[in-house]
């Protein structure tokens, strides 16, 4: 087959084998057979499973090992991680690899590579694929999870052009289409439609998991709990990092959120019947209009 990149990586390095980094190393042996994928996992557990199950070529016990002679590295650790990760990994990356990362966060990893690689951060070339699921793991991972899925890229003003060029070819090889942002922009709009609704799922489930009587409520709980309850199933681990990585947006966004909430009591309280129904109708508008 053609090759899909034109700059061919013929080496990949996935460290963190789980949902994401395995899904990208089964899309990319897919759009280029010939290409060699290591991977290193803390869970040694997963990490064997990646192997088992042919995700990846050869399972590597240490960061300095992995990146190797790899021409991209792929950093899908959460972003709680990526601190120790990047200093680990900086001594040892070959002068022409490209480093990349797929944190749903983006100013703080944006900060510690330009911190933490020297003048292996133009190189650096920050993605984010807009593709999941509630279950994590390489056991998850699917060749097909980023098809027709948007992949947000990062511009940044130190990141060379070839290197975000070649990334941009993988994941459009992975069959994603691709959005780009600023750093900034990013991580205002994620913490509006993705890290906000997780916060808010997890707390209804907590809200009823610390009830004494928690078992009746979810006995009886059906298909709306569920469908708005589904990402509570996420890891825990990675969202307390994204929480705290994007604290300063998820502060003004919950505080927007519990001024609209102090509306709907407040007309609630008064039963303003028109304030609730044109509160439901404005949100019912916009989600049917979205949707299609």
């Amino acid at each position: 087959m053609a090759d899909p990149f034109q700059t061919h990586p013929r080496r990949v390095a996935i460290i963190g084998v789980g949902l994401i980094g395995g899904s990208f190393a089964l899309a990319m042996r897919e759009a280029a057979r010939d290409i060699t994928i290591v991977g290193y996992d803390r869970d040694e557990v997963n990490l064997a499973a990646a192997k088992q199950l042919g995700v990846i070529d050869s399972a590597v016990h240490s960061l300095s090992q992995v990146v190797k002679d790899a021409d991209v590295i792929q950093l899908s650790v959460p972003v709680g991680q990526m601190e120790s990760v990047l200093k680990e990994i900086a001594k040892d990356i070959s002068p022409t690899a490209i480093i990349t990362d797929v944190g749903s966060t983006k100013g703080n990893v944006v900060e510690l590579a330009q911190k933490l690689l020297g003048p292996a951060a133009k190189r650096f070339v920050p993605a984010h694929p807009i593709a999941g699921a509630e279950n994590s793991g390489v056991r998850s991972a699917r060749k097909d999870l980023f098809k027709d899925k948007s992949v947000v890229m990062v511009e940044t003003d130190f990141t060379d052009p070839l290197p975000f060029e070649i990334v941009k070819r993988c994941w459009q090889a992975c069959g994603a289409k691709i959005e780009t942002m600023t750093v900034n922009r990013h991580d205002s709009v994620f913490g509006v439609v993705s890290h906000l609704p997780h916060i808010l799922s997890y707390t209804l489930v907590y809200d009823i998991a610390t009830r004494i009587d928690a078992e009746t409520f979810f006995h009886f709980a059906a298909s709306g709990f569920r469908d708005f309850t589904r990402i509570a199933g996420s890891n825990p681990e990675m969202w307390k990092d994204i929480s705290l990585a994007n604290k300063t947006t998820l502060l003004l966004e919950l505080q927007r959120y519990q001024d609209l909430l102090r509306y709907f009591q407040d007309a609630l309280e008064s039963d303003d019947d028109e304030a609730i129904e044109s509160f439901f109708k404005i949100a019912r508008d916009a989600r049917r209009d979205w949707s299609e």
